[in-house]
């Protein structure tokens, strides 16, 4: 059940509730926490208190990670920050957690991405634009608690961020805005530029519709046809 207001915005799919897992947190205002996966592993049929929020927070997303992985942060500012996760100590369920980057008035934060070796950021913003770039770019540690450095450049023509997402060779993405327009395309028929530029135009929408959200679909191989077993 939920709460008036609340609602479902994170699906982990879980096999074990192993010991060197975590999962990590992330909220609109910049805030991370990391706990031990075992501190889920005895669910309520009410549910069970993962985050402390303040009032006027809200969680975006959260990842299972291992102890040793990359945390990207970005910012509907067009600012990203990327630490190692050993900089978040594991903390209890009713915690708030600590500030994992730093923003401005009318900021917050809109996407948590644990970086996978290779492949490449995709950026979009409300207006419609965005680009891919490689990860490789990204390199630079800028630590937690920072205000990061230029993911996409956020002017009057691209609007805000909407959606960071790592993807790689093969792979789509969807794009819905709000009025209901759907696009899906080939990640790789988007232009690989470095990160402080603007992009390029990813979906045409109409006067006064917005970018609303972008989803990365992995490449699937299809399994070969099964032989039947001969009765």
């Amino acid at each position: 059940s939920l709460s008036e207001g609340e609602q479902i915005n994170a699906i982990l799919p879980i096999r074990d509730y192993e010991d060197n897992k975590y999962v990590f947190m992330a909220t609109a205002s910049g805030t991370v926490k990391k706990v031990s996966l075992t501190r889920f592993s005895r669910p309520r049929v009410c549910g069970i208190i993962a985050l402390e929020l303040a009032e006027d927070d809200n969680l975006v997303s959260v990842a299972i990670t291992d102890g040793n992985q990359d945390v990207m942060l970005f910012t509907n500012a067009g600012k990203v920050a990327r630490f190692h996760e050993s900089q978040v100590r594991p903390m209890g369920r009713t915690a708030r957690g600590v500030r994992g980057v730093k923003l401005a008035k009318q900021q917050r934060l809109i996407s948590l991405i644990i970086a996978q070796p290779g492949g490449a950021i995709l950026t979009a913003t409300e207006n419609g634009f965005g680009k891919r770039t490689d990860i490789e770019e990204y390199r630079c540690a800028t630590g937690r608690g920072g205000q990061g450095v230029i993911s996409i450049q956020v002017n009057s023509r691209n609007g805000d961020v909407v959606k960071a997402v790592q993807v790689f060779p093969g792979d789509e993405a969807m794009l819905i805005s709000e009025r209901g327009t759907l696009v899906r395309m080939h990640v790789d028929e988007i232009s690989v530029i470095s990160r402080n530029t603007q992009g390029v135009r990813l979906i045409n929408l109409t006067d006064g519709d917005k970018l609303v959200g972008m989803q990365r679909i992995e490449e699937l191989v299809e399994d070969s046809p099964s032989e039947e077993n001969p009765e």
